[in-house]
């Protein structure tokens, strides 16, 4: 081999050498970053209204974390736009694991249901893990004459457009369920979107709405105490707080099933150390078992994915949501 060839090979092999030990610097870096995490307190945005299905557990869990982590996890409702305004608050924070999302379904809805977003609800976020999720549950005032889904049905066909229901916002589970529940029935009602689920209960308590489909988690009180009657459940099996609500599947709409669920979620960027960092502090706290008495009570399944999981979970949520919208014309306005 000549001189000059000789030569090439050396600096090739120098360059090589200075890349390596680049990539290994910014590694040693983002591993003492990470094991210095958290160095202060975390925000955890709940793009939702205080008091709502998702809001109340993320602060069990939140707590718990703050134990195990030696660090403050601050709850934050950002409520408004169907989930998008807190949605974008952590979109666009900065990636170092210091701000993080409460996500749930409206996040993969959105990202058929809104055209004109700053951010992606969808590629602008790393997955740390999905928490858990609960049923819905198909709600009318005492008032309302139906006492079962059949005799829902008949009613609400003989006053098309004439019984409002309530969500916690376009875009919300809550809209979605019940649109793709009505289109399957062959319904007409009017969509009445709130800014949180706790305004949409106010107002199904006082009779303001008749009709809402929320998580069951925040209903169980009103409902066991007669102020709010049940017609049937959205999961794939009976709730055990609920044993004698039928599934709405076994009121005649065989393969219809649907989940309010939770999960956190990063900016696009936070470095792998720091989410699996948020995801095995998350998992832990699920299993605590004060944590655990919680959801239990409160019909939620507690899951705790890997991210790997959870995106493919997302993505999957985005793909079946998009169906749903093209077949059921639902709108955000």
């Amino acid at each position: 081999m000549t001189t000059f060839a000789l030569r090439r090979v050396d600096e090739r092999v120098r360059s090589t050498l200075l890349t390596l030990g680049a990539l290994l610097g910014c590694a040693g870096i983002t591993l003492a970053h990470a094991q210095d995490y958290p160095s202060r307190p975390v925000r955890i945005v709940v793009p939702y209204a205080a008091g709502g299905s998702s809001d109340a557990p993320m602060r069990v869990i939140a707590q718990e974390m703050s134990k195990q982590m030696g660090q403050q996890m601050l709850v934050e409702n950002r409520p408004g736009q169907g989930a998008m305004i807190g949605s974008e608050v952590v979109a666009k924070a900065a990636p170092d694991g210091y701000t993080l999302l409460l996500a749930s379904n409206p996040n993969a809805i959105s990202a058929s249901l809104y055209s004109t977003l700053s951010f992606n609800p969808i590629d602008d976020f790393v997955p740390i893990s999905l928490l858990g999720r609960e049923s819905a549950v198909l709600l009318v005032h005492p008032s309302f004459p139906a006492k079962n889904v059949k005799e829902f049905i008949a009613y609400v066909k003989e006053q098309p457009g004439k019984v409002d229901y309530g969500s916690s916002g376009n875009g919300s589970a809550q809209h979605l369920f019940t649109a793709m529940f009505t289109s399957t029935a062959g319904l007409k009602m009017a969509h009445v979107p709130y800014k949180g689920s706790a305004q949409v209960l106010a107002d199904l308590l006082g009779g303001q709405i008749k009709v809402a489909l929320p998580g069951l988690a925040a209903m169980m009180g009103p409902i066991k105490d007669g102020r709010l009657r049940p017609l049937a459940v959205t999961g794939a099996t009976r709730s055990p707080l609920l044993p004698d609500v039928p599934t709405l599947a076994e009121s005649g709409f065989k393969g219809y099933e649907a989940y309010i669920w939770m999960g956190l979620l990063a900016p696009k960027g936070t470095s792998p150390a720091i989410v699996d960092r948020v995801n095995r502090e998350s998992v832990m706290a699920l299993r605590a078992p004060g944590v655990k008495t919680y959801m239990n009570n409160a019909a939620i399944e507690q899951i705790g994915s890997t991210p790997a999981e959870f995106g493919t979970f997302f993505r999957g949520e985005r793909d079946l949501w998009a169906r749903i919208i093209k077949e059921t014309g639902a709108r955000i306005d």
